[in-house]
């Protein structure tokens, strides 16, 4: 069994997994954020337009549809504020800032959003299960 320390440890690795999956979002790719995703309930995303959305199915043909959205160029970064993991659960929390490219936009649009995602081990990796992304206000 793993330490808590070693779970932490594991999850700060598998961080970086995230933001690349991330990063393949806000550049109009789904496939690496699907392969992060829970395939087994629950699983729920907070998106900031202020709806929510419930179930596995859901949340993927909502982000997949999201990430068609967008062209490749973009800068993409997360500030986390803390995290924390144990053997089966593990969360962060921060900042994720972005410029991305928009379909249908001629110049670069730029957000930053308060983020809160949790995750849990399927089949021994982590699997977001919930994310809830907001707009930063400054």
């Amino acid at each position: 069994m793993k330490t808590a320390n070693n779970a932490l440890l594991d999850f700060e690795k598998f961080m970086t997994i995230r933001l690349k999956a991330s990063t393949d979002f806000v550049e109009g790719h789904f496939d690496s954020l699907k392969d992060i995703s829970v395939s087994n309930e629950p699983a729920t995303i907070f998106p900031p337009n202020g709806i929510y959305l419930s179930g596995v199915l859901q949340v993927n043909d909502f982000n997949q549809k999201g990430a068609s959205n967008f062209l490749p160029g973009a800068q993409n970064k997360f500030e986390v504020i803390h995290q924390d993991a144990s053997d089966t659960l593990a969360y962060w929390t921060g900042i994720q800032r972005s410029s991305v490219n928009i379909k249908g936009q001629d110049t670069v649009v730029i957000f930053n959003l308060r983020i809160t995602e949790i995750f849990r081990k399927e089949h021994d990796s982590w699997k977001l299960m919930h994310r809830h992304a907001d707009t930063l206000s400054e």
